[in-house]
Parts: structure tokens; C-alpha cells; sequence
């Protein structure tokens, strides 16, 4: 008689052990500690973990992101009243600011256009997606949702290729949402480890009943792992013996710190701002200032059907303050040359306004770009004079996704097969931006 394990397919074994692990100690910080056991994926995919496989690459940019901070405005930023500002039947309820920068965003945005000099805004963003979940689905992963396949975001795509950020930390953050399959078909190992509330930092990183009882239930554990694994081998009872490690050395180790608001000074949270985005972006600069390469900070809110100017002077004011403050404090500390800051959201929104808000419009929004090697003080593209329609320089998600991508040194063109056979780059074979880099 079979053996009812060997009985299910690769993905529902790997499922069943991955479940059967989580739960064994109710650790949540496993599935995201670093690049570990990449070895077996990397060798099905053709791709050595930690390499740089596929053609040399190089040129403006490339490589000059040794980290990642993705803002993702959920809901639909209005570009008119934010970094595109429109007069006449577009304009909203505020006008147009002038900046340091010699261009103009909306006066909702005082803080930004103070550092407006360090800045490229993306104004011919464009996509076909009007959905929010789909949408949003796009704009973390380049591709358009499929109902067969769960595709990586960028945090995933970078410890595929470049390995672990960190000896203990991870290499992926989700700050303000939880990590939602952050990565894709890869391993558990790449999943952003989430953090629901940035004042509480990582939540039970001490045990109650302290290191050594873990230490010591981990090595029972293993007891029994060496005679289920000679019965059902699967490298994944290797590769949590090898997330149970990392997390026990975390919770060692003095870099839990990183996540530790606590550490800052009254002023610096003060410049921050006392929101829950205003404390995510704050502990974003900790973390990649800590080794984290990738952090993603969500700000909800954003989908302004009504009363689009008093949420505009809530939630806008909180991004404004942030914003500015984590551009700022992220180039006196000599990170933003090596620090791409992305502000994105999943479209924009109608050019129309009713006297109370806008609807969804993908047909043009706007991004921003900070840091690590892109131009400074520059608009990229345009809208036309009702903000309808791109009418300069298009991006799309795919080519946002490729020039992060770029930037941070990931090999575009190299392809990888996903469990199911079907091959995947970076961007979905998307090319960079060149423009946007000095």
C-alpha cells in the first residue's frame, strides 16, 4: 500500500508540511527570516540563489537601490490633487503649488514640494485595471492576476536572485498590511515578514517560556523530523529546521532593535508625524537602515469617491508630512543615494469633479521615484491638460517593476519557471525606464 503522503502532488505536500511546521510553535516570524534552503528552488528553476544568472548587465542605475522602500497608496491616489494639478472643469478643490524644483504639484502636498529637488514624478503612468483587488494585485507584482498561478512581489524577485539581505533579519518587510503571498510561487522563505502595527513592532519575538525551552522542543522536534524525512523526503522539513534556526537567532540577537520604535527620539517621530502610515515610514528607515532590502509601507484610504477635500486634508496631510520627512531624513543620513523610495498606487482618478470626489481612472496616474541613482528635480511624462489621457513618455506597472528592478540590480532577462512549468522575468519581460536615471 502507498503511503498517503506520496499520494498527493509536489505543491500539496509542500502546503501540508509547510502548515504542519507553522504550527508546531505558533512562530510567525519563520516564513520570512532570510534566504534560507533557496538551493533545491534555484536548482529547479535554473537560476543559482544569490547569482546573477543570465546575461551581464550594467549601465545608469543598475545596482544603485542596495535597498527598497515601495509607499503603496491603496484605494487610488488622485494624480490631479496630488502630483498633477490641473486648472479649468479637472481642477479639484485646491490648486497648483510651485516648487524648489521649478515644477508644480497640488497644495495639498506643502511638505513634499520642499523636497521636491529629490524627486522624479512619474505624471504618464497608465494601466487597464479599474478594479481595486486586481489593480493593487498588478501594482505589487507586475502581472495581472491569474487564478493558477501566485506571482512574487519585488522583495521576492531580489532574495531570489541576490540571496539574504541580512544574517537575521529578513529580507522582505510588509508594514501596515499582512504579506498576502508576497512571494509568489517562490518559497515560504521569501514571504515578507508583516507587521500589522508599527508601534508595536515585531510581537512575540520572546517567547514566554524563554529561548532555551524553544531550543530545546526545536531539538525534539528534529528527532522526529530524521525519520519522517527517510520516509518522505521533501526539502521542506529542511528548510524550516533551517527558518526555526533563523528565528532563534533573531530572537538572540541585538537587531530586533531594528523594529523597536521606542529607539527615536521625540523629535524625529514629531517630523514623522503621529499617523500609523507616519510610524510605518519611520520604521522603514530603521529597518533598511538596519539591513532590510526590501520594506513595503501601506497608507489606506485613498479611494476618494466623496468628500475627496476633507480626505485629502486627513489622509493627504499624513502622506505630505511622512513623506517628505522619510526623504528627508533617509539623505541627511546618507542612505537616499542608495535607497530607492517608490510612491505608488494602483491608478489614478477621473478627470471629473463632481464638487465632491472622483472616480477610478487607469487611463493615466501618476508615481514617484526618490533615490539610488535616478534624477533628481524631474517630471517624467505627462498627462494632457485635463489629466484624461498620457500624451508624453508612457510608463506602465510592468516597466515601474523592470526599472525598480533595474535599479536594485536584479538580472531582467533572466527567465524562471514557475512550479508549473511556465516561465517569469522581473516586470513580465517589460524594459526599464533609462530616462529616469542620471
Amino acid at each position: 500500500m502507498k503511503d498517503p503522503l506520496h499520494l498527493l502532488p509536489p505543491v500539496s505536500r509542500r502546503i501540508f508540511l509547510e502548515k504542519c511546521a507553522r504550527s508546531a510553535f505558533g512562530v510567525t516570524l519563520a516564513p520570512a527570516l532570510g534566504g534560507l534552503a533557496p538551493a533545491a528552488f534555484a536548482a529547479s528553476t535554473g537560476s543559482p540563489a544569490g547569482g546573477m544568472a543570465g546575461s551581464a548587465q550594467g549601465g545608469p542605475g543598475f545596482g544603485s537601490a542596495k535597498r527598497v522602500i515601495f509607499l503603496q497608496l491603496r484605494g487610488g491616489m488622485s494624480h490631479i490633487d496630488t502630483f498633477d494639478p490641473k486648472t479649468g472643469a479637472s481642477k479639484g478643490p485646491k490648486g497648483a503649488l510651485s516648487t524648489k524644483a521649478g515644477f508644480q504639484i497640488s497644495e495639498f502636498l506643502p511638505n513634499i514640494a520642499k523636497v521636491s529637488d529629490k524627486l522624479c514624478v512619474v505624471r504618464s503612468m497608465s494601466a487597464k485595471v479599474g478594479v481595486h483587488a486586481a489593480a493593487n494585485y498588478l501594482m505589487r507584482t507586475g502581472y495581472d492576476p491569474r487564478g493558477t498561478i501566485r506571482h512574487p512581489m519585488l522583495g521576492a524577485w531580489g532574495q531570489h536572485y541576490l540571496g539574504a539581505s541580512h544574517e537575521n533579519l529578513p529580507s522582505s518587510v510588509s508594514i501596515n498590511h499582512n504579506s498576502d503571498n508576497g512571494n509568489g510561487f517562490f518559497p515560504a522563505t521569501y514571504t515578507p515578514l508583516p507587521i500589522i502595527d508599527p508601534d508595536a513592532g515585531l510581537q512575540y519575538s520572546v517567547p514566554y517560556s524563554g529561548i532555551k525551552t524553544v531550543e530545546e522542543r526545536l531539538a525534539l522536534v528534529r528527532e522526529v523530523d530524521t525519520a519522517f524525512q527517510k520516509r518522505f523526503p521533501d526539502e521542506n522539513i529542511a528548510a524550516y529546521n533551517d527558518f526555526y534556526d533563523a528565528t532563534v537567532r533573531l530572537m538572540k540577537s541585538t537587531e530586533l532593535r531594528a523594529f523597536d520604535l521606542n529607539q527615536e527620539s521625540a523629535a524625529t517621530k514629531a517630523n514623522y508625524g503621529d499617523s500609523k502610515f507616519a510610524r510605518g515610514c519611520l520604521l522603514a528607515r530603521r529597518l533598511v537602515e538596519s539591513g532590510v532590502r526590501f520594506v513595503e509601507v501601506s497608507s489606506g484610504g485613498w479611494d476618494m469617491h466623496n468628500n475627496l477635500a476633507d480626505s485629502m486634508e486627513s489622509t493627504g496631510a499624513e502622506f505630505d508630512k511622512a513623506y517628505a520627512a522619510l526623504v528627508t531624513d533617509l539623505e541627511s543620513r546618507g542612505l537616499l543615494e542608495s535607497t530607492l523610495v517608490v510612491v505608488a498606487t494602483e491608478f489614478g482618478r477621473k478627470p471629473e469633479f463632481a464638487g465632491s470626489g472622483r472616480g477610478h481612472y487607469p487611463t493615466v496616474f501618476s508615481t514617484v521615484l526618490a533615490g539610488a541613482g535616478v534624477k533628481r528635480g524631474i517630471v517624467w511624462g505627462a498627462s494632457d491638460a485635463q489629466g484624461a489621457t498620457v500624451v508624453e513618455k508612457p510608463v506602465s506597472v510592468g516597466e515601474l517593476h523592470a526599472t525598480i528592478g533595474w535599479a536594485a540590480g536584479y538580472p531582467l532577462e533572466t527567465v524562471v519557471n514557475a512550479p508549473n512549468g511556465r516561465p517569469f522575468t522581473v516586470g513580465n519581460k517589460s524594459k526599464p525606464v533609462m530616462g529616469v536615471f542620471a
